[in-house]
C-alpha cells in the first residue's frame, strides 16, 4: 500500500535558511532509496514554513527510507529552532 507523509516545519526566522537546507538534504538523501517516490521542500509564499513532502511504495519502503537518512547524519530533531511544534501528517491512499 502506497504511503505518503507531510512535516510542516515553523522555525523561527533566524532558523529558516537552516530547515529549508535540512528538508532538502533529507529528500536528496530519502529521493533515491528502493519504493521512494518523491521526496520534496517546499515553502509557503511568506516564508513562515517549510514543509517537506514525501511517498513511498509501501510503509516498510517507507521505514527504510528514513532509516537511511537517519544513518546519513540528516537532523530530525525537534528544538528551538522551530517557533511551534512541527505537524506531522503520515498519508495512506485510500482503497
Amino acid at each position: 500500500m502506497m504511503v505518503g507523509f507531510v512535516a510542516i516545519h515553523y522555525p523561527h526566522d533566524a532558523h529558516h535558511d537552516e530547515f529549508v537546507f535540512r528538508v532538502k538534504q533529507a529528500a536528496e538523501v530519502m529521493r533515491p532509496t528502493p519504493g521512494c517516490l518523491a521526496a520534496d521542500c517546499w515553502v509557503t509564499p511568506l516564508g513562515e514554513a517549510v514543509i517537506s513532502i514525501a511517498r513511498w511504495e509501501s510503509e516498510a519502503a517507507q521505514l527504510a527510507s528514513i532509516a537511511t537518512a537517519k544513518a546519513a547524519g540528516v537532523d530530525f530533531r525537534y528544538d528551538e529552532r522551530e517557533a511551534r511544534p512541527r505537524e506531522v501528517f503520515v498519508l495512506r491512499r485510500p482503497q
